[in-house]
């Protein structure tokens, strides 16, 4: 896709009436939007992004909690390594399910309340891990926590993009990675004090407060309007843009742009251009976003940190999670000036440069047996006084990490969960939607369980340049298929799906 063509408005007009049309609606949009308040619009997306707090708390959980219950005295609830593993990644089996579960819930009671019923799995899988007396309580409290993360993955987003307007919606569409991030980093920080009976009560508290503050939120407009819950939707944007606007005239706006709005998806609707090809291009981010290496990076993160000689690996870990949420702060502030599709290319280059690196730093390691094991998880030991070229490689390592870190904060880890609560038709949103979410957590479950067979394969260098290649992949893709919809109402790109079969 050229720069004449990602200049072209989503609703390319031929006709020069239309085009007359299209300016008289612009204008209209402009002096509606420089009317609006956003004060309570912020509210209800800080009430809603709590849920991606809570679930990037869920994610954190496990790095400090691990090594508590590995020396834990009690015989019942002592991890092995075996179990330990199996309580790190079983979250990703119950956020895929969640995914599921919440594409069907999303449409059949509405957004605001599919938020408020997901936090009673999170508040339910934590109550049952501080009260747990077995390694199986212990695992139904990830899975719980993790199938509320996978819901939460889905409604938060399409909340946000269904309430927020197109002046601030990328931002505010950041904020639910920024608030994951935000979270991760918060459990670690609580780790390093509390032990994990009691990080477990910390991390209940953030879906708590959700529960309680999205009882005075509204339920998104367009859902009410598919509902044919026309006054309802009027209080709601009364609510979300203040009372200076012309509410009926936005209802107007979103109920004149498709006329099948209150339909539902049908079997032969995959047919149709607007719901088969933002339905690929959802699957197919979430799909990539996973095969960057982030889960493999994260891996090494604390040995690479204590190969460069920071030996507490414990603050190594809050260091990288800093980095996450500086980085995704950025990306949140800028998104809706840069647009979608210059950060995510922005960041497929950063990242495909840093696990290149990354590949020639374990081939070079790989070479010196006293430097690393090819076959095993624990690729560094730490470097002799005095070792020049260990300390180098370290330095290498490390500096390949901070980087890659950093573009996938800025493009890939939050524009895919973007772009998805913004292409989907209202009819296939909830259907699409939790296709994405159980591509994205059944794709990072498979990658984390089979990377030691992929290590086995290919080699640590042939499997970060294999990352290396999917990033590639990943900006071709973006450069070619990705629309821009910075600045577009869900309408507007709709249409766009609409008019380019």
């Amino acid at each position: 896709m050229d720069s004449s063509e990602e200049s072209k408005p989503l609703l390319g007009a031929v006709d020069g009436s239309v085009n007359l049309l299209d300016a008289q609606n612009d204008s209209e949009e402009q002096n509606y939007l420089d009317k609006v308040q956003n004060g309570k619009l912020y509210l209800a997306t800080f009430a809603a992004v709590l849920g991606p707090l809570s679930f990037g708390f869920v994610l954190g959980y496990s790095s400090p909690a691990i090594p508590d219950l590995q020396r834990i005295s009690d015989p019942n609830l002592r991890l092995g390594n075996e179990e330990a593993s199996w309580f790190g990644s079983v979250v990703t089996l119950g956020a895929a399910l969640g995914g599921v579960i919440g594409g069907w819930l999303v449409d059949k009671i509405g957004r605001k309340l599919s938020l408020m019923m997901c936090s009673i799995p999170f508040i339910f899988g934590f109550t049952i891990i501080i009260s747990a007396q077995s390694i199986w309580m212990l695992y139904l409290g990830r899975v719980l926590t993790g199938l509320a993360s996978g819901v939460t993955s889905l409604v938060v987003p399409l909340y946000i993009s269904e309430t927020a307007h197109t002046r601030v919606r990328g931002t505010l569409g950041s904020c639910v990675q920024l608030m994951v991030v935000t979270g991760i980093m918060g459990a670690y920080i609580a780790g390093l004090v509390l032990d994990w009976r009691w990080l477990a009560v910390v991390c209940s508290l953030p879906p708590a407060l959700m529960l309680v503050l999205m009882c005075f939120m509204p339920e998104t407009p367009r859902y009410l309007l598919t509902q044919n819950r026309r006054a309802e939707a009027c209080v709601a944007l009364r609510f979300l843009r203040g009372p200076e606007v012309d509410h009926e005239w936005e209802c107007r706006q979103i109920e004149d742009s498709s006329a099948e709005r209150g339909s539902r998806l049908q079997l032969q609707d995959l047919q149709k251009p607007e719901i088969y090809k933002p339905f690929i291009i959802g699957v197919l981010l979430m799909f990539l976003q996973q095969m960057t290496g982030i889960n493999a990076i994260m891996f090494y993160a604390q040995t690479i940190f204590e190969e460069a000689n920071f030996k507490n690996s414990s603050v190594a870990t809050v260091i990288v999670a800093a980095v996450q949420v500086s980085l995704t702060a950025v990306a949140a502030l800028i998104m809706d000036r840069a647009g979608r599709k210059v950060l995510l290319i922005i960041s497929g280059v950063t990242m495909a440069i840093s696990t290149g690196v990354f590949g020639v730093y374990f081939k070079l390691t790989a070479a010196d047996p006293s430097n690393s094991s090819i076959h095993g998880l624990y690729l560094f030991t730490t470097p002799s006084p005095g070792g020049s070229t260990e300390g180098a490689l370290a330095w290498l390592a490390l500096g390949s990490m901070g980087m890659f870190i950093a573009g996938f904060a800025l493009g890939w880890g939050p524009i895919p969960w973007l772009v998805m609560s913004e292409i989907f038709p209202a009819k296939s949103r909830g259907f699409a939607s939790g296709a994405c979410v159980l591509t994205n957590w059944g794709s990072a479950f498979i990658i984390t369980k089979e990377f030691h067979d992929l290590l086995n394969l290919l080699a640590n260098s042939g499997t970060f340049w294999l990352f290396s290649g999917f990033c590639v992949l990943n900006v071709l893709f973006t450069a070619f298929f990705v629309p821009e919809t910075k600045g577009k109402s869900l309408e507007q790109i709709e249409e766009h799906f609409r008019g380019s079969s």
